[in-house]
């Protein structure tokens, strides 16, 4: 365990739940928590409480994995670093990289001492810029804060993205039934209501056309009439030549 034992209260950050209730799901490695101090554990337990995150315990490979928005966010905390544990480190992150599209390695490093030792190591290892990202600390709290601000970033950048996603799919329907009514309204005879209702029950331009006229009276409000010049104008060469388009 690590010897630390004095943490400073827990100092939540405040992140915006958007009145949902949760903001997300923390799991935490079993073998992560054993090897550390139970008042970090604590510390955690209600950092995660008083930002709305739910905490779960268990076997998994990375040290966190944080479920926000629909988006899971892989985290290795390094919490001690020294020259006996590189290798180790390093072979599990190399493994864990190709796991993981949102994947981070937070290392404490108090020292100066242990940082420049990190930043050889680091090339020594042959690792790749931003495949993982690592993030160094100067404490441990500092670390778990940054772990849970990026993990609720990813949560909200998903969240905005599919709501972006869902508004410029909205916008393309919204234009795709334009141009469908400015179509079957070029139908003489045939109002804007009528292209919705015909769009409600058959559905689409192709399917109108194959329609016969007993089909669309039976499943629309249009009469006889209208219905009759409706498959007129697909099916009679002289009939549909001769129209044109609003």
């Amino acid at each position: 365990m690590n010897p630390v034992t004095n943490y400073r209260e827990s100092t939540p950050s405040q992140l915006s739940n958007n009145g949902e209730g949760c903001n997300g799901v923390c799991i935490m490695s079993t073998t992560w928590k054993d090897e550390q101090h139970p008042s970090f554990i604590s510390f955690i337990s209600s950092f995660l409480t008083e930002n709305s995150f739910r905490l779960n315990f268990v076997s998994i490979a990375p040290d966190f994995i944080f479920n926000c928005g629909g988006v899971s966010v892989a985290f290795v905390f390094v919490t001690s670093w020294d020259s006996g544990c590189t290798e180790s480190i390093y072979s599990k992150i190399q493994k864990l990289k190709e796991q993981f599209a949102h994947f981070y390695v937070v290392v404490t490093l108090p020292t100066k001492d242990q940082n420049d030792y990190f930043i050889r190591s680091y090339f020594k290892h042959g690792m790749e810029f931003g495949r993982p990202t690592f993030i160094p600390v100067q404490d441990l709290e500092m670390g778990f804060e940054k772990i849970v601000k990026i993990a609720h970033a990813r949560g909200v950048c998903k969240k905005h993205d599919a709501i972006a996603k869902l508004k410029t799919e909205r916008e393309k329907s919204v234009q795709s039934m334009d141009v469908y009514v400015k179509v079957v309204t070029s139908i003489p005879g045939i109002d804007s209501h009528d292209a919705i209702a015909l769009n409600q029950a058959i559905g689409s331009i192709e399917a109108i056309a194959k329609a016969s006229k007993e089909h669309i009276v039976e499943n629309t409000d249009l009469s006889t009439e209208k219905a009759e010049t409706i498959t007129r104008f697909f099916r009679d060469q002289k009939y549909y030549l001769g129209i044109k388009l609003k």
